[in-house]
């Protein structure tokens, strides 16, 4: 079965998540229009460049890029997963569970910045997973606080970022206000450099229009159909495996590993948070979600003893993707 092959680190894995998650895009080959044009970067960007990146791609062009660059994202999570040694010993799960959430809605299977954003995601927390153990991290998140800041000019509300790393330093580390200091430093260096650019283009304004989403009323409606709630449901049934699954193996596991799932905790509450940096919400926002969520469900794969329940969800959550995007 499907969990059960996945749950070995086996090479041929590598083949089944690339079938897999090609198998649950193709919903997407079936209602493309004829013309797609990705705006893959903020205004901050876009103007300076001049031109739309992607622009000139065919929408079946657009998909197979975003299924490629999923594909890389899944396994290199995966492989981050594997290294902290998050779920006992190596496996594919996180890989599977990533390319399973991305297939969730039609816009996440389309370039978008979300999508880049998470190649940062991904690679900001490699980085938060190994401070636990460092005996200085000031550079590091002096590094980290302009991965943010760059993050930010591709998709604004990533800045909530900023945050994470603060949060990262109460779970992990003890205070020391230098290394609180680092990350704003670095993210105010990028917003500087940036700065300076448009002043030496004489575009100030344009420059000071980067922070109109902060200024932005509260939105309260969330532009998706009915049909977007209803292929979450088994998501949500997973996640509640998860926590059942999560309270009986919690303290058995090292503290590094619980400070981490910890760490995942606020970074979905944060993304969750940031929606108001949009002026309208979208499903893409929750994209930014897809890398944390899916540790969280390969957790439960992981740990889930009765074979015919995990097999059993995972293959209606398949099921429910595949029918919703066909309809």
């Amino acid at each position: 079965m499907i969990i059960a092959q996945h749950r070995k680190f086996t090479p041929v894995n590598i083949l089944y998540v690339v079938l897999l998650g090609t198998f649950m895009c193709l919903g997407v080959f079936f209602h493309l229009p004829d013309q797609l044009t990705p705006i893959l970067f903020e205004p901050a960007i876009s103007n300076l460049i001049g031109f739309s990146i992607g622009s000139t791609l065919s929408p079946q062009e657009n998909v197979l890029i975003t299924l490629v660059l999923t594909l890389l994202q899944a396994f290199f999570l995966n492989s981050i997963i594997n290294y902290f040694n998050f779920l006992g010993k190596p496996n594919f799960l996180t890989a599977l569970m990533f390319m399973t959430l991305v297939s969730l809605f039609i816009p996440f299977l389309v370039l978008s910045p979300t999508l880049i954003c998470n190649f940062i995601t991904i690679w900001m927390l490699s980085k938060l997973f190994n401070i636990y153990k460092q005996p200085d991290v000031k550079g590091l998140m002096f590094d980290l606080g302009m991965i943010v800041a760059f993050g930010s000019l591709i998709y604004f509300p990533f800045m909530v970022m900023l945050l994470l790393l603060w949060i990262s330093l109460i779970i992990f580390r003890p205070f020391n206000w230098r290394e609180w200091v680092a990350p704003l430093l670095g993210f105010a260096n990028i917003y500087f450099i940036l700065a300076v650019i448009y002043y030496w283009l004489d575009r100030m304004p344009e420059f000071f229009q980067i922070f109109v989403p902060l200024t932005y009323p509260f939105p309260t409606v969330l532009e998706m159909d009915l049909y977007d709630f209803l292929v979450v449901i088994p998501i949500i049934l997973i996640l509640l495996f998860f926590i059942y699954i999560l309270k009986d193996q919690f303290y058995k596991s090292v503290v590094h590993i619980r400070k981490s799932f910890q760490l995942l905790f606020f970074m979905i509450v944060l993304v969750g948070a940031s929606f108001y940096l949009n002026e309208h919400i979208t499903v893409n926002h929750f994209l930014l979600c897809a890398p944390a969520l899916a540790i969280y469900m390969a957790y439960y794969f992981m740990y889930a003893k009765n074979k015919w329940v995990y097999e059993s969800l995972y293959l209606l959550t398949v099921a429910t993707i595949i029918y919703f995007q066909f309809m």
